[in-house]
């Protein structure tokens, strides 16, 4: 077993998981600690150290509201229960689970961006332990990044100050962290050469932004976006803001915090500045250095990285209703949304109004997903599109249903972390999720055996006329229909406003 490693910085040595064959780094330092002067910038080199680092603990989470307090949510309920792990500025760690014995193993490598809307997060997170996809012969690493106002500021100081990294430091904090693993996995037993980046909700729009990066051509081979990729429905879109106006709303918080210079900012107390950030979203911004424009037209227009995507979504999450007290209302939503597309559309509702809002219920993550499958469709080699639905039963006195991120237990198969009392037929499915997941991140086609060595149902890609998908019950089952035409209509609609 590899318990030992020499990484850019000095010596780290691992320890055995719960299953000795895997071993853990906890806490390895990709960059310098973002504090002082680094407050803002772009990632630096790592400082080295000297001897032996031990790493069996995590790193800090980066600078957030403290898990486990305020309001009860079901986030609360479900991994964000401890107050008191350990939080700070200097965050920059990155965890490695390898089943390698050796390091010339080159071993198929999975990169993971945890989610939180990109003001909370930690890769910590208890459902993110990455033994059990290791088991599968993969090297598994999660990666932290800075949120909120410490990764997303936008100012024009910082602009003036450093113009090939104004903002975004969140999203550049991945990237040195992917390209750290490009550099450093073989002596984990990793290939540099087969990597896959990963993420759900924030961490799933933060593999869009990587993808729509100009500056990662080669950094990794396939892509992983769970519940991360959201597209307006019905007139709603989801705009990034210009540069001009993210500095503008950094103006406006050095304002609040009683600051004109980014030298008196960056000696707020860490706490302080996190309180103060309290009630605002910073978030991604086209910087004209990152990212050139929005990360959702890049991808749907051809202009992203092309690798081979797995994109899933719960059957229940972020579904978009629309409301009309009267039939002309509704009318004038729908041709307001779809454009000369309307009148098929409105013909298939009918005139029953309470009939029509129930099939105009429909999620924009669904919409997004088939779009680029069908943006994929468009280029001479475009690659394949996996998409899958989670919809299985789950437990509870809360009656949650597949709420947003509860697929997390099963993709890495850590359910008997999870208070929900899980049977076998979960415990079935989560295996099998899991195996799929392996399967990607080792090829890009998620397809092969189960444990006992049978095949697992066939998983195909996106067809052209968006046939194919997988739905995750209590007993994975594959789905090849087309989308009913009103599903088409919706999907051709989105993407002929997104190529505008």
């Amino acid at each position: 077993m590899i318990r030992k490693a020499y990484v850019e910085g000095g010596l780290v040595r691992g320890i055995p998981a719960a299953d000795p064959r895997i071993t853990a780094f906890k806490g390895i330092p990709f960059a310098a600690p973002p504090v002082g002067e680094n407050r803002w910038r772009a990632p630096q080199p790592v400082v080295p150290w000297e001897g032996e680092r031990l790493c069996a603990e995590f790193g800090p989470i980066a600078m957030q509201e403290v898990p486990g307090v305020g309001k009860e949510n079901i986030y609360m309920r479900e991994w964000h229960v401890d107050p008191e792990v350990p939080m700070g500025e200097d965050c920059l760690y990155l965890n490695v689970w390898t089943p390698a014995k050796t390091a010339d193993e080159k071993l198929p490598v999975f990169v993971w961006y945890f989610g939180g809307g990109l003001q909370v997060g930690y890769p910590s997170e208890m459902e993110f332990d990455g033994e059990r996809l290791a088991r599968r012969g993969i090297v598994v690493v999660t990666i932290n990044y800075r949120v909120n106002v410490f990764g997303f500021l936008a100012h024009p100081q910082l602009t003036k100050e450093q113009p090939d990294a104004p903002t975004n430091f969140g999203h550049l904090d991945q990237q040195a962290a992917t390209r750290w693993v490009k550099r450093n996995i073989q002596a984990f037993g990793g290939d540099p050469d087969n990597i896959t980046i990963g993420g759900q909700s924030a961490g799933g729009g933060s593999v869009c932004a990587q993808l729509a990066s100009p500056q990662n051509e080669g950094l990794f081979q396939h892509a992983i976006i769970e519940s991360g990729m959201f597209g307006g429905v019905y007139g709603r879109e989801f705009p990034s803001p210009s540069l001009a106006d993210a500095e503008q709303r950094g103006v406006e918080f050095f304002e609040k915090l009683g600051v004109t210079t980014l030298e008196e900012a960056r000696a707020i107390d860490a706490n302080t500045l996190r309180d103060a950030c309290r009630g605002w979203f910073f978030g991604t911004v086209p910087d004209g250095k990152f990212l050139l424009e929005n990360p959702t037209k890049v991808i749907y227009t051809g202009r992203a990285l092309q690798v081979p995507i797995l994109i899933t979504r719960t059957s229940d999450e972020f579904k978009t209703e629309v409301s009309a007290e009267t039939m002309d209302d509704f009318r004038a939503q729908m041709q307001k949304a779809f454009g000369p597309r309307a009148d098929a559309f409105l013909a298939l509702c009918g005139d029953d109004l309470d009939e029509a809002l129930q099939k105009a219920t429909v999620s924009g993550l669904e919409i997004s997903a088939r779009a680029l499958a069908h943006a994929m469709h468009q280029l001479p080699e475009g690659k394949p599109v996996y998409y899958g639905v989670f919809d299985a039963e789950i437990p509870g006195w809360d009656d949650p249903g597949t709420f947003h991120s509860v697929d997390l237990w099963f993709f890495f198969e850590t359910l008997a972390k999870c208070w929900r009392p899980f049977v076998g037929k979960h415990y079935d499915l989560a295996r099998q999720m899991c195996n799929y997941w392996a399967n990607f991140v080792k090829t890009g086609d998620p397809n092969g055996a189960d444990a006992d060595g049978t095949p697992m149902p066939t998983w195909l890609p996106m067809s052209e006329d968006l046939k194919n998908s997988m739905w995750f019950r209590d007993k994975s089952e594959p789905a090849v229909d087309a989308p009913d035409p009103m599903m088409q209509i919706q999907v051709d609609a989105f993407y002929e406003k997104i190529v505008e």
